[in-house]
């Protein structure tokens, strides 16, 4: 299933897609597609539903992130081999744990805003893994049925505030509108290789990143392991797992967004985004 989120920014209502690529209307199933409809029961639920009862959303309808209620917001970062390569840095032996803050979450086609002071706003199409059932200490082989599903995010960051303003990333990966996920959460299910698939992102129409999820060094079921081993994750919860490269920070010179700029991204079978930049 493609499950996603529809509506006014704060006032989104659940829905899925339909066969024919159409909004269709669960909020008389399902109060939000949030943690508590996550669990395989209700995935199982909803599965089982005539689609073609649920009533039509409006057509041209804003999709909102396509996760409610998220509690973490978590991040692995230097998570491709080639994007380590790009940014001069070392293939890391474990994986880089970091947090993003989730005032950070936005729609996927919803303005990103320039924060006030930034120089170097950079973009990362990256694949999010959303949690479908508590993860402690588990381990590798069972952490893939702790995976509601997959979706499109886009990791935006400002390089200066990440890197020059004190040392600690989560200043350049926290601000408001860095997080937009979605269109929709595409469950396990319909995913056959979630380190098998395509993803890229332009900006003003010219590719800059066109990589796989192929080089992640870390793939997702040993990611959700890993971190369980220090938090517990609960349903709802979100991993962006890594960028590929083609970052503006990795061109030579380096390239940063302004406002106006347009960022085009996306997944094989996860959907698509587009932001336009705006002035916060």
């Amino acid at each position: 299933m493609k499950l996603l989120r529809f509506g006014t920014a704060g006032q989104e209502k659940p829905g899925v897609l339909d066969p024919q690529g159409r909004v269709r209307d669960l909020s008389g199933v399902v109060a939000d597609i949030d943690g508590a409809a996550l669990s395989d029961e209700s995935l199982a639920r909803l599965r089982a539903l005539d689609l073609d009862a649920l009533p039509l959303a409006p057509e041209d309808v804003r999709y909102g992130p396509c996760v409610g209620k998220v509690g973490k917001f978590l991040c692995i970062g230097l998570n491709y081999a080639d994007h380590a390569a790009e940014s001069g840095l070392p293939i890391p032996d474990e994986p880089v744990l970091f947090t993003k803050a989730i005032s950070a979450i936005t729609g996927p086609n919803d303005t990103v805003l320039k924060p006030r002071g930034s120089t170097k706003l950079d973009w990362e199409v990256e694949l999010g893994v959303v949690i479908g059932k508590t993860a402690s200490y588990v381990n590798e082989a069972d952490a893939e049925a702790h995976i509601a599903g997959y979706c499109v995010i886009n990791d935006v960051s400002e390089r200066a505030f990440q890197i020059e303003r004190g040392g600690t990333w989560d200043k350049g990966k926290g601000c408001d509108t860095f997080g937009p996920i979605g269109p929709w959460l595409v469950t396990r299910d319909e995913v056959a290789d979630p380190a098998n698939l395509k993803m890229w992102l332009t900006v003003n129409g010219k590719t800059f990143q066109n990589g796989s999820t192929a080089t992640m060094i870390f793939k997702p079921a040993f990611i959700v392991a890993y971190v369980s081993q220090f938090m517990t994750l609960h349903p709802g919860d979100v991993i962006s797992t890594g960028t590929p490269p083609g970052v503006g920070l990795g061109q030579r010179p380096e390239v940063y967004l302004d406002v106006g700029d347009v960022m085009e991204l996306g997944i094989d079978g996860l959907g698509q985004q587009r932001q336009v930049v705006g002035q916060a």
